[in-house]
């Protein structure tokens, strides 16, 4: 049976309501707004009794019945919260993909398992049939037991496997319920608490605060919502990474090597390369030779610059002064690693590289990020007035406002037609309602609050707005 047809069969018997999509299901998470109502049509019933009283009625016609008002619509909801929900929830891409492609990645693991002790099992089998004249009884039973409890072992293992699907099965059906339940109006205040905590979670994760963020998830009751075990998944090769140890990366590589090749990742090669300059390092020439014989030539045909480069290290040693090839023996060299599985690895999950809470962030900022909160005269009421937001504003471009918009510095009130703004001398601007006010209290003096430059209020100038 081919890999993908199996797969196919395995998700659809371990998950039989989850589309193989669910932001591409035909299936709307939200159902459509009705474009009219339903009037229940009131009908008069012809008059009971015999054909006398049928009669008179023929003669006398009864008075036309005007038709009753159709009952009043109840309101609809808000079209305005309606479109703002749907816009919020096209950020949750990530939310549904990840425990998606988690399942999917324990099905072919599940599936890799079986074919693998089957086909070993059956070649057994073959081949105990073909030499069953050469073999005595007691090797036989001896050698079917052994068959029988790789059958159970792997039995055991399936088992475990099942329920790890059936576990991200229900995990799937949480979040798209979860989706679901933010068409409910009465529920959307709840809806967006549960949010805030799950990008909270996603930005501990990704933080490296892991038992803070499982706290967090577990008084939240949001397990299901949250992917911490897949992040503890990664945080494994990570420690790893930075104990300058490369075989759990690499394993890690060879469990995802086939979508790695399609997105023609440089994960492996990179790893390979490192491992052959600590090889290098340690003076071990012939391991290193031997090495790169069996894992970097395969590599040669599409990095032959790269892997010259590093082959060359042969020749010059750790402790070379040439800088093109001592930045190769860095410890640098490892940060830059872990920085590249990570990418890897949030590609894989279809996450985001920033977490969700910068990301939220940066798109408010980008409303407020204008030239003058980078000036000492920035408000303190500007979020931009702090270090840490201007730093995560600072590749965000300016906003562009179509419309300028005039407050007052005094009263924080805007200054329009009816608030026009008035000029001082000094070329401060404020609002006519500021500066009347201030003129009655100071026997029509204006005192420049910026500036403490003092003047009549007949000296200001009107500034018109157009």
């Amino acid at each position: 049976m081919p890999l993908s047809t199996a797969i196919k069969l395995s998700t659809a018997s371990s998950c039989p309501s989850l589309p193989s999509d669910p932001l591409s299901s035909s299936l709307p998470l939200f159902p459509p707004l009705a474009s009219g109502m339903d009037v229940d049509m009131v009908i008069d019933s012809a008059p009971n009794g015999d054909a006398a009283s049928g009669a008179a009625s023929a003669v006398v016609p009864p008075a036309p019945t005007a038709p009753a008002a159709p009952a009043a619509p109840a309101p609809p909801p808000s079209t305005a919260r309606f479109a703002q929900v749907s816009e919020s929830l096209r950020l949750e891409h990530q939310f549904a993909r990840v425990p998606l492609e988690h399942l999917k990645k324990t099905i072919r693991t599940n599936y890799r398992l079986a074919e693998k002790e089957v086909a070993a099992v059956i070649s057994s089998v073959a081949e105990a049939a073909d030499r069953h004249d050469a073999v005595s009884r007691d090797d036989a039973l001896t050698q079917l037991s052994s068959l029988v409890s790789r059958l159970q072992g792997l039995k055991r293992k399936l088992e475990e496997g099942s329920r790890a699907e059936n576990l991200q099965t229900q995990r799937c059906r949480a979040r798209l319920e979860h989706l679901d339940s933010a068409a409910n109006t009465d529920k959307l205040a709840e809806w967006k608490d549960v949010r805030l905590r799950r990008i909270l979670v996603d930005y501990m994760l990704r933080m490296s605060y892991y038992d803070t963020a499982k706290n967090l998830a577990e008084t939240s009751k949001i397990q299901e919502l949250v992917d911490i075990d897949v992040f503890l998944e990664a945080k494994r090769v990570i420690d790893s990474l930075q104990n300058k140890e490369v075989a759990p990366a690499l394993a890690w590589c060879a469990e995802n090597k086939s979508r790695l090749k399609r997105s023609k990742s440089k994960l492996e090669f990179q790893l390979r390369l490192q491992e052959f300059i600590e090889l290098v390092r340690a003076d071990e020439n012939l391991r290193a030779i031997s090495y790169a014989r069996k894992y970097l030539a395969p590599w040669g045909a599409t990095y032959m610059k790269e892997l010259q480069r590093v082959v060359a290290t042969l020749a010059f040693r750790h402790d070379t002064e040439c800088s093109i090839y001592k930045v190769l023996f860095e410890p640098t060299q490892w940060d830059y690693l872990v920085e590249q599985f990570k990418q890897e690895f949030c590609r894989l999950f279809g996450m985001t590289n920033e977490p969700l809470l910068n990301v939220y962030l940066q798109a408010g900022l980008t409303a407020l990020k204008t030239p003058l909160c980078y000036k000492e005269s920035c408000s303190k009421e500007d979020p931009l007035s702090q270090e840490g937001f201007r730093k995560l504003a600072e590749p965000l471009p300016f906003s562009k406002l179509h419309h300028s918009k005039l407050v007052c510095y005094i009263t924080k009130e805007l200054m329009d037609h009816e608030n026009p703004p008035l000029v001082l001398p000094n070329g401060y601007v404020y609002s006519t309602k500021a500066l009347e006010e201030m003129a009655s209290k100071n026997d029509g003096k204006i005192t420049c609050p910026r500036t403490g430059e003092v003047c009549n209020f007949t000296e200001l100038v009107k500034a018109y707005i157009s």
